[in-house]
């Protein structure tokens, strides 16, 4: 089978000093479940093993034992050409993704050629329950509406989308920041009008003014647009680490 295949090649790209690093950034998965795989060398299996004829053997074998497979299968996604079969192997697998780092892993690099096609996708992800799909939906928000693509209707709905999941939060805040670098003059309404929860507001705040892509002038405006005494948390938070 493809996947006692992959598994064997996974073992022998095994880093056990890497495994021990990710275990204390990536929440709830267990040290049993990460064979410890770096990222390019993920890349390239992915790269090796997307093309051939039985890999939707090895997409369809969930849930995957390891953390790597599940890495490894969204690299495989992510590089998919044909935008209805990403789509459906990205429904497929986002119910299953159990962290930050597989979420943000997923960045499928035709759905740049497919936005109009992509919108309802992203919208439709946005609204559902599970803290990771959610996330997705607002990321894919932040990586393909925020030029050319850019409506301000888009960025009320991450503003007034209501979480307790800090996974959720974190990526709203992340949204807000790369807005305020891309579309500043638009997205400063919102912050000056505290759309967001007072968590989310200051950590875009706070992600704004580290980002390079900011003016120095403008991040000493948006320090002073910080909602003060700030308590509510962005949720339940799971992870020190996982932008």
């Amino acid at each position: 089978m493809i996947t006692e295949e992959i598994r064997e090649r996974l073992f022998a790209l095994q880093d056990l000093s890497y495994r021990d690093f990710q275990k204390n950034l990536i929440p709830g998965i267990s040290e049993d479940a990460m064979i410890g795989v770096r990222t390019p060398d993920l890349k390239k299996l992915a790269k090796e093993y997307g093309g051939k004829e039985d890999i939707e053997e090895f997409l369809q074998d969930t849930p995957h034992r390891y953390f790597d497979e599940n890495q490894l299968h969204a690299f495989i996604i992510s590089g998919e050409k044909d935008f209805e079969t990403c789509i459906r192997r990205v429904e497929e697998f986002l119910p299953l993704v159990d962290n930050w780092a597989t979420c943000d892993q997923l960045s499928p690099k035709v759905f740049k050629k497919h936005r109009k096609d992509l919108l309802p996708h992203a919208l439709n992800w946005m609204e559902g329950g599970h803290t990771y799909t959610v996330r997705f939906g607002i990321g894919m928000l932040m990586q393909h509406f925020l030029e050319e693509d850019f409506d301000t209707a888009l960025a009320e709905r991450v503003a007034y989308l209501r979480s307790e999941e800090y996974y959720v939060n974190m990526m709203r805040a992340w949204y807000f920041a790369t807005a305020l670098a891309k579309q500043y003059e638009a997205i400063l309404p919102f912050m000056e009008k505290r759309a967001l929860d007072p968590w989310t507001h200051n950590r875009a705040i706070q992600k704004a003014c580290e980002s390079f892509r900011v003016s120095e002038e403008r991040k000493e405006y948006l320090k002073t647009l910080k909602i003060p005494g700030e308590k509510k948390r962005g949720g339940k938070k799971r992870a020190e680490k996982g932008g």
